[in-house]
């Protein structure tokens, strides 16, 4: 590739692009799969949101704790979890990162600290706190970043955990992926104040908004959050304005937007304004992209291989993991 010193803001342009592409073509696989019955239960997707994941993750470390939400595909890879392990929960296969037992809504890896793939709306902010406070506790040098969607923001969670984490000057950042329509209900129908990083700042806590198609603002944006909370400036909220191009699960048959509505917003597909800007200041070829193209695909189909030669788990162990409180 052409040498990036002429641009400096797109030093990791490449880098930038390979990711996004990554998670959509992950995911563009995972609907073929899921048509094909080889993966069930629900399932929601990220095309169209992968500048927020991807920007995000630039500012984070291994050590840093990720807490995420239901549609958590992009944040596990980006956050370590490989693409087998993820495949593989997909399908149900011990081999999974959750052994199975989770599917598409509940990844997880505690090496990785990758807590959840949360089903419950704004139920990893409380996680996100918990994991802030205890890396505060022990004296550790980590920042906690909670990812969820505008939903959460009307729930009880939301407004316990912003509060908490401003009095107690948590290194934990908020970052909401605002994509207008909380399942299938749009913002403004469920919230009286539409601005969100304004509503965030009632608690006191550092907040601004994100065009999230953007991922090099979402980078950027994602930076500064972090490198805040990192130097004990307290606790980040960071509303990332994006749009999710299918619908909230496999399920939604999508009544509640126009297709014009999609179509709009899909002329400022974050991939493609990369790969526009990229291209346009000398950074990428074709043959640049045909490489990237072909390193993602051999990764998924890796993946997908891996997963279908993946086990189930034994009938006796399906118990393994479900506790009870013996009775007195």
């Amino acid at each position: 590739m052409t040498s990036t010193l002429a641009v400096p803001q797109l030093a990791d342009g490449p880098e930038l692009l390979r990711d996004m592409l990554r998670v959509r073509r992950f995911e563009e696989r995972c609907v073929e799969l899921y048509s094909a019955s080889a993966i069930r239960g629900f399932m929601h997707l990220y095309i169209g949101e992968e500048a927020v994941a991807v920007g995000a993750s630039r500012a984070l470390r291994p050590d840093d704790a990720v807490v995420s939400t239901y549609r958590e595909h992009a944040h596990a890879l980006l956050h370590g979890l490989s693409a087998r392990s993820v495949m593989a929960e997909m399908f149900g296969r011990v081999e999974g990162c959750s052994r199975g037992h989770g599917g598409s809504m509940h990844l997880f890896d505690v090496d990785k600290r990758f807590y959840g793939g949360n089903g419950i709306v704004a139920g990893g902010l409380p996680v996100a706190v918990g994991l802030a406070l205890a890396d505060r506790m022990r004296g550790l040098d980590r920042v906690t970043a909670c990812f969820f969607g505008e939903g959460a923001m009307a729930e009880g969670e939301f407004h316990e955990s912003m509060n908490l984490a401003a009095l107690w000057s948590l290194p934990v950042v908020f970052l909401c992926e605002n994509n207008l329509y909380a399942m299938g209900t749009a913002l403004a129908r469920s919230e009286s104040q539409t601005d969100l990083a304004l509503k965030a700042s009632a608690y006191a806590v550092t907040s601004w908004a994100v065009d999230g198609m953007d991922v090099l603002a979402c980078r950027d944006a994602s930076r500064r959050a972090v490198d805040i909370a990192r130097a004990g400036g307290g606790p980040c909220f960071v509303e990332y304005r994006t749009y999710r191009f299918r619908a909230h699960s496999m399920y939604d048959p999508e009544l509640y937007r126009s297709k014009d509505e999609v179509d709009r917003w899909k002329t400022r597909d974050p991939i493609e304004a990369l790969r526009t800007r990229l291209t346009d200041a000398g950074l990428l070829t074709a043959t640049d992209l045909e490489q990237l193209e072909d390193q993602v695909a051999a990764e998924i189909d890796d993946a997908v291989a891996f997963a279908e030669a993946g086990s189930l788990e034994p009938v006796q162990d399906l118990t393994r993991f479900v506790y009870q409180r013996a009775l007195p």
